[in-house]
């Protein structure tokens, strides 16, 4: 509502209807009435179409559900503003009209400024954006590859729109040959949305590419509205095919850019990500060539020294080697063979003599040798118990040379 409202001044001037006016003095005349009329008014509505001007001054509109008005910040007042406004968002400024005569056309110059709360159009976006996050729309494992080279691209855009000719003169540019499907959409106004997700179905539906680029030129954060839609959220998530959203200029967004399986930041963006230039192809073959002519060539020199070292003369060299290494194997095998045989008879002699050693230790006859002597019974046994023998018996006496025959006389 303005503050400052006069309606004495919107009849202060008395126009002679007869009176021919120029174009000048009738803009001249509106811009008095309306400038001394209209100043100091507070009005309220939301951010549309924010720009930034090189030179410092703020260009905007605020809208409602009925009405827009053309706005402006001269730099010298942007500084007492403690914010950046954004599209969509709720303000309350102050300030007048002024017309511009050139143009005929008004706008409201703002003195000041100040939030008056989220807008209504942004907070239904943050609340539709956290909704199919939780419904796991935008989840990294729900985005689907992107084919390096798709043989067939599908465009769904305005068949008249700057977006269109830009993804066409880059894969024109980079690769004549590509083949491009256009489905035009309507992708501004109240018909957009169900307009996109129709031919996002048709895409699906017939099979008619390996990728599709979804989005428009840049706009008002009204006129990207249709790209946030439920139902163009809903197609793109269940869409089979891989889906690019490319929507506006790089600083612009919508809801199919975090629903989408990758996000182009213009449309001129996507044509590169869809379309290897034929010069890289070009570049890639020739990089492959190379690498099998330089293997090639690597085999060919390997070859070719084992041809060389296979001549005559080297094999030659290479056998008497073989033979003086192979002959001192032979030798010091043979001599560590001798040395085990001779360690071995060594072994058997010590251990023979001292058998025999022991052996002729325990003989009869070297106990005879020591004056020992051997008695045989009647029988011819060795006498080992006198109980085995009887006086008047017949026995033997075995000595170191010889035999004696005795009768027992006595016995104890």
């Amino acid at each position: 509502m303005p503050s400052c409202y006069e309606e004495p001044a919107l009849i202060k001037f008395s126009i002679d209807m007869d009176n021919l006016l120029s174009v000048s003095e009738l803009t001249k005349i509106l811009k008095e009435t309306i400038e001394s009329s209209f100043f100091g008014l507070t009005v309220e509505g939301e951010i549309s179409g924010f720009k930034m001007a090189p030179n410092g001054h703020w260009y905007f509109a605020l809208k409602d559900e009925g009405a827009l008005v053309n706005c402006a910040i001269w730099r010298s007042t942007t500084a007492r503003v403690p914010f950046v406004p954004q599209d969509g968002m709720k303000v309350t400024v102050t300030g007048s009209i002024s017309v511009y005569e050139p143009r005929g056309n008004y706008t409201l110059v703002c003195t000041s400024m100040k939030k008056a709360g989220d807008g209504d159009i942004l907070l239904a976006l943050e609340q539709r954006k956290k909704k199919y996050e939780a419904l796991g729309y935008f989840a990294p494992e729900a985005k689907k590859a992107i084919p390096t080279r798709p043989s067939r691209v599908a465009v769904i855009t305005s068949a008249t729109g700057a977006a269109l000719q830009d993804i066409l003169q880059i894969t024109g540019r980079r690769n004549p040959g590509m083949n491009i499907i256009i489905l035009p959409a309507i992708v501004q106004g109240p018909d957009a949305a169900a307009t996109v997700a129709r031919r996002i179905d048709d895409v699906n539906t017939f099979s008619l590419a390996d990728v599709m680029i979804v989005g428009r030129g840049g706009g008002s954060f009204e006129d990207l509205l249709p790209f946030s839609d439920e139902m163009v959220i809903e197609a793109i998530h269940r869409s089979e095919i891989p889906v690019i959203s490319a929507v506006g200029h790089e600083t612009d967004w919508a809801l199919s850019d975090f629903v989408a399986d990758l996000r182009a930041p213009t449309p001129s963006a996507a044509g590169e990500l869809v379309c290897e230039a034929s010069s890289d192809q070009r570049d890639k073959v020739r990089t492959i060539m190379a690498q099998m002519q330089d293997k090639v060539d690597s085999t060919l020199r390997q070859l070719r020294l084992r041809l060389e070292s296979s001549s005559g003369k080297s094999s030659e060299a290479l056998l008497q080697n073989r033979l003086i290494s192979i002959r001192m194997h032979l030798e010091n095998s043979t001599s560590e063979m001798q040395n085990r045989i001779s360690d071995r008879v060594k072994s058997f002699r010590n251990s023979l003599t001292l058998s025999q050693n022991t052996m002729k230790a325990l003989s009869p006859a070297s106990v005879l040798e020591r004056g020992y002597s051997i008695v045989r019974g009647p029988d011819g046994k060795t006498l080992t118990d006198s109980k085995n023998v009887d006086v008047k018996d017949n026995v033997q006496i075995i000595l170191r040379d010889g035999r004696i025959s005795a009768q027992v006389t006595e016995k104890e």
